[in-house]
């Protein structure tokens, strides 16, 4: 069957990541992405390498893994919106498409006519979503930013990493731009959110979406421990503020993480690793007591840990009925049979390399399934089939579009 948003046109012209990772998923799901590029560089990720593409010879192209990540299921057009002819082609994609999202500077579109309340009078069904780091209100609005700043500023490195006092203290960053990924999903989730909102009205509307609000939004657990119990989280390393034990081992020849999530499952650990009386210590027999107590309790369970190889536990605990996984370096997050079983790599057919590998959309529908069909775009590789067949300009009008350079 179908994608579930097969017929859904999406025009984007978002650059980076946040933006891109939306349209991405939206592309999965079916939507026909349009990504409107600058005819010069495109895409700003596209120079974000190495590590480069490499073609069937094994030389490296011009397509930087970065941009591979973020921009499958889409077609490129290359359009200059400095010209009054690639303004006037943008607007025609307007009219002819549901959903328009953009990660310009504060009012950069809106200089050029591209504002929302301008394009809903082409296309009053239209859903407008805008990406920027502090919103459009507020005293930063006008502020650039990336998803760095934004993890610094929105709390979130003040809560990673290893405290100040330990060897290697001090805050760290999230290994991925948590920070963009996240607001890409908001925005799937606002774009589908008014999507059915239109279906039910045949209105359309404006999203203003930010990064802080963002990472603000998904501290979660730890924004509500502050606003609850008053106290400010600070960085705890590898052991969780609400949990115990809930933290990296060693073992004899490596390391696995133990999460103990309930009394039961505490239990369960105690009678594994022969010290069933702790289950039944006041110390440690709830929760909130292991919290507590949680520095004895550690050093008497890793005292046993250790004692083993890593495989004894990652077999046996999970058998027992206590949560205890490996921590993987990510070629073994792909090898594992578990991955490989969810379809989690993925593999495209591409113009220069034969094929490109991916990463797996994780959704999996019974009836309307995620697709694949197309490799992350070239830059521009899809200009003519777009100016002729969605908008069915003549040769003579592509032609003159190419000759004053607004394509």
């Amino acid at each position: 069957m179908a994608a579930p948003l097969t017929g859904i046109r999406v025009l984007d012209l978002t650059r980076v990541l946040a933006g891109p990772w939306c349209t991405q998923m939206l592309g999965d799901l079916g939507a026909e992405v349009i990504k409107v590029e600058n005819p010069e560089r495109g895409d700003d990720t596209r120079q974000w390498g190495p590590p480069w593409l490499k073609d069937e010879n094994g030389d490296e192209t011009k397509e930087s893994a970065y941009f591979l990540s973020a921009n499958r299921n889409k077609s490129s057009i290359k359009l200059n919106l400095k010209s009054p002819e690639g303004l006037e082609v943008l607007k025609q994609l307007v009219r002819e498409s549901d959903v328009f999202i953009e990660n310009f500077k504060v009012g950069g579109l809106a200089k050029m006519g591209l504002d929302y309340d301008t394009l809903k009078l082409l296309n009053p069904g239209l859903i407008y979503l805008s990406i920027t780091g502090f919103g459009q209100t507020g005293p930063m609005a006008s502020q650039p930013s990336y998803d760095y700043l934004i993890q610094g500023l929105g709390g979130l490195m003040s809560i990673t990493g290893k405290p100040d006092d330990e060897p290697g203290g001090g805050s760290q960053r999230v290994g991925v731009a948590i920070s963009d990924l996240t607001t890409g999903m908001y925005a799937a989730v606002g774009i589908l959110s008014a999507l059915h909102h239109r279906h039910a009205s045949g209105e359309g509307q404006y999203i203003d979406l930010a990064l802080l609000d963002t990472q603000v939004g998904w501290l979660a657990n730890q924004a509500t421990n502050y606003l609850i119990g008053g106290k400010i989280p600070q960085r705890t390393g590898n052991w969780h503020p609400n949990l115990a034990p809930y933290q990296p081992f060693p073992t004899s020849d490596g390391e696995v993480i133990i999460a103990v999530g309930n009394d039961r499952q505490f239990g369960f650990l105690c009678e594994f690793i022969g010290m069933s009386h702790l289950s039944t210590d006041p110390r440690y027999q709830t929760n909130p007591d292991r919290n507590r107590n949680r520095e004895d309790l550690s050093k008497m369970i890793a005292a046993q840990i250790i004692k083993q190889p890593s495989d004894y536990w990652l077999n046996g605990l999970p058998k027992a009925g206590v949560p205890c996984s490996a921590i993987n370096t990510i070629d073994k997050t792909f090898a594992n049979e578990q991955v490989q079983a969810r379809g989690m790599k993925i593999e495209l057919p591409h113009p220069l390399s034969g094929t490109v590998a991916g990463v797996g959309n994780p959704l999996k529908f019974s009836e309307t399934p995620v697709e694949y069909h197309k490799a992350p775009p070239l830059h521009g590789e899809d200009t003519h089939r777009i100016l002729s067949k969605v908008l069915g300009l003549s040769e003579d009008e592509i032609t003159h579009l190419e000759d004053v350079k607004a394509v």
